[in-house]
């Protein structure tokens, strides 16, 4: 039976359908430590809420129930990487609708500086943005996709940021990986030996697209990160990190991309 969205940003039953089998089903016994099952249709679309409208845990209409009950699936899901897993299948599915391998073989790494909306939680200074908070790190494959994803403080160099994504991409396997476009500012001997030891093992080739002329320009391959940029931007949760635990802003951003797939899946 159809159920009427109360929201914008509720779940339609097609999309429902496409996310319950990727869900875990929560365990918790009466008297024991776990969480109580709950709709978990209404606690998605909290979360979503949330993602979208920037609102505070405890604002949540009380129509989604709980706040704290939303948040716990929020936050254990987080911890225990199923947002992650949701959003790898997800990418994968979305790549074979386009008739795409389900990995790519090439991809663009930037990061993005932005401010924290409180002082708790890991942070630091970017100079060069002059902005004091934190920086996303996104690898991303020809369609815009997020496929590498770590969140640092803001002082974080880009080649370092650089070295962990490639580092926990082909921890998890990945071997398909071969072309990424960088900007300028993924440069230094140091990074030049990191890449030339990770050619050894999986034969990738890391290359400076360089910007010609004054202004705004549009620089092959790399606008589609920047354009992956503007679709977080588009929730307003991502206007700035509001999280204590960098692991719940990678899950957030994770969140974002799921609705954003999910959408052109259905």
């Amino acid at each position: 039976m159809s159920t009427h969205a109360q929201y914008p940003t509720d779940l339609t039953d097609r999309q429902w359908h496409l996310l319950h089998p990727l869900l875990p089903t929560p365990r918790w016994q009466p008297g024991g430590r776990g969480l109580r099952p709950r709709p978990l249709r209404r606690v998605l679309n909290g979360i979503l809420y949330v993602t979208k409208t920037v609102c505070q845990w405890r604002q949540l209409p009380p129509s989604f129930g709980r706040w704290s009950t939303i948040y716990g699936y929020f936050n254990r899901w987080a911890r225990q990487g199923v947002w992650q897993q949701i959003h790898t299948v997800l990418i994968h599915r979305e790549r074979q609708r386009q008739g795409r391998p389900r990995t790519s073989s090439a991809g663009c790494i930037d990061s993005q500086s932005i401010k924290m909306a409180h002082q708790r939680g890991s942070k630091g200074f970017d100079a060069g943005k002059q902005v004091h908070g934190r920086k996303r790190h996104c690898l991303v494959d020809t369609l815009g996709l997020i496929i590498g994803l770590l969140v640092t403080p803001a002082n974080t160099p880009d080649p370092a940021g650089l070295k962990a994504l490639l580092t926990t991409y082909f921890s998890t396997g990945v071997q398909r990986l071969r072309k990424v476009w960088v900007d300028g500012g993924y440069r230094g001997d140091d990074l030049k030996a990191w890449v030339a030891q990770l050619k050894q093992t999986h034969k990738i080739d890391l290359e400076v697209v360089k910007k010609k002329g004054t202004g705004f320009t549009v620089l092959p391959h790399r606008w589609v990160v920047e354009r992956t940029f503007a679709w977080l931007l588009n929730y307003r949760r991502h206007s700035k990190d509001y999280e204590v635990l960098t692991r719940n802003s990678e899950a957030f951003i994770q969140v974002a991309m799921i609705q954003l797939l999910v959408k052109r899946l259905v």
